[in-house]
């Protein structure tokens, strides 16, 4: 029952830093209309949007990013909460998890591209263990 409950704090702090990312992507899209001043032309169409927000466009490309592979560690976690597999293992590697992605972010919003891409490797094999993982012991605990 603990560890099971313990599972929900990191995907909390997932859910947070999406939250954070969202935060930080008006702050700097507010910012920019404030210093450039939109023109109809500028928000016609999702291709001017895209041009007139280029200026700021990270914190977007990584808000997506957070609905790109964070989906495959929504998806495990009720899958961990409803078989009763949400061991100590998967809640460290859930941490980890949000830890790297956390780091992914602030890296990619302030355009450090090398531990951006050190961090984006390590946090998908982070979630590869925590799936390989949990199909183990489903593999285990069918038998």
């Amino acid at each position: 029952m603990m560890m099971t409950r313990a599972i929900l704090w990191p995907t909390f702090a997932l859910v947070a830093l999406v939250f954070l990312v969202s935060l930080t992507l008006m702050r700097a899209r507010i910012g920019h209309m404030r210093r450039h001043r939109p023109q109809a032309a500028d928000l016609a169409d999702g291709d001017a949007m895209r041009a007139y927000f280029r200026p700021v466009e990270r914190p977007a490309a990584n808000l997506a990013n957070l609905f790109e592979m964070p989906v495959l560690y929504f998806v495990l976690v009720p899958l961990l909460l409803a078989t009763g597999l949400a061991t100590l293992t998967q809640v460290v590697l859930a941490w980890a998890y949000v830890a790297f992605r956390a780091g992914h972010s602030i890296a990619h919003i302030t355009g450090r591209v090398r531990p951006r891409f050190a961090l984006f490797l390590v946090s998908h094999a982070v979630l590869a263990a925590m799936w390989i993982g949990f199909a183990v012991d489903i593999g285990f605990s069918a038998r």
